[in-house]
């Protein structure tokens, strides 16, 4: 994966810096932007007496490569029984965590990034390491998609400006990208969706249980629809609902596995009363042989404009368990007459 930007290399104050070997470089000679030289081998810093506290003094090295706007860094902030390296502040007072690692990255690490990001309550933690292994890099941008906050995995270098110190040079491998905000959230949307269907369910079947006994066994759930056995296995009496256009009751026919004919042969038995049925029922259906599927649909819209307006639910609700009470009436005699 290619990296993102690099901080400006500021010097970090420590006598230990000697080093030896070399790291690579980016145009095969060792020279980064600004005219600084990547080095390697032990540089001799000790990851909490010097890369720690230089990065408390100069988080801007962070701010200049992503969008976190951190301040009011401090060292060594305690957490139960754990010492997280740097908790600092965003733009809007959100605490952001800062996991170092002098190293090859290391699943211990990327625990304590998770289990420091939850204990602090922060919405964003910034992973800086030496080498980041490629399932790491994964890991990170599966968090990003999947998570509820922001994780940053930097890479550390040595570099030489000018005369024997030693700089760190701070690059992005992977952060919250566009694309990981979006499908985040996506989910987040989606889960939103789950949450507001259990409820939503929760009061459609408890004024149900005052007008019939069809669901009374069922329980809430987060999809878009409860059934209930019509008495004859594969042939349902469903509620649905959707977040936009009509809800529907509906008898949903469908004997499983390779049972299209079966369908479809239930459903032309059905059919063949429709006028006495829609009679019965007090209003015409919509009769839905499905061609393009397997199963065959029985079903009334009830209403516009979906289930987002909470404000709605009890009318839409009343207006649901009615229409079921005369949908199953109706149906009910015919079913019990089928031959199968």
């Amino acid at each position: 994966m290619a990296a993102g930007p690099s901080s400006r290399p500021n010097p970090l104050p420590t006598g230990r810096s000697a080093f030896d070997g070399d790291f690579g470089s980016d145009n095969g000679d060792g020279a980064v932007d600004g005219g600084c030289r990547k080095v390697g081998g032990d540089v001799g810093w000790h990851e909490a007496l010097d890369f720690t506290r230089w990065l408390q003094e100069n988080i801007d090295a962070i701010n200049e490569i992503t969008d976190l706007e951190l301040s009011g860094a401090e060292r060594e902030k305690s957490t139960g029984t754990f010492r997280v390296d740097i908790v600092a502040e965003n733009r809007d007072g959100n605490r952001v965590i800062i996991e170092n690692q002098l190293g090859k990255s290391d699943h211990d690490h990327l625990g304590k990034l998770i289990t420091y990001l939850t204990a602090m309550e922060a919405r964003a933690a910034v992973w800086i390491v030496s080498d980041p292994r490629p399932e790491h890099v994964g890991a990170i941008t599966w968090l990003n998609e999947s998570s509820g906050a922001d994780f940053y995995l930097l890479k550390v270098e040595a570099v030489k400006i000018a005369g024997p110190e030693a700089a760190p040079l701070l690059t992005l491998i992977v952060g919250p990208g566009e694309e990981s905000k979006r499908i985040r959230k996506d989910k987040e949307e989606f889960d939103e969706w789950r949450d507001i269907r259990f409820r939503f369910w929760e009061g459609l079947l408890s004024r149900a249980k005052e007008k019939t006994t069809l669901h009374s066994n069922i329980s809430p759930s987060k999809v878009s629809w409860i059934a209930a056995g019509a008495g004859i296995g594969g042939l349902s009496f469903n509620y649905v609902i959707r977040q936009v256009g009509a809800v529907n009751v509906e008898l949903y026919i469908d004997r499983g596995k390779d049972s299209e004919q079966k369908n479809r042969l239930i459903f032309d038995q059905l059919y063949a009363h429709r006028k006495e049925i829609e009679d019965s029922f007090g209003g015409e259906l919509m009769w839905e042989p499905l061609e393009t599927r397997k199963a065959c649909r029985i079903k009334k819209d009830i209403g516009e404009g979906g289930c987002r307006d909470e404000a709605k639910w009890p009318e839409m609700q009343e207006a649901m368990v009615e229409a079921m009470v005369r949908f199953e009436r109706a149906l009910r005699p015919h079913i019990d007459k089928l031959s199968l």
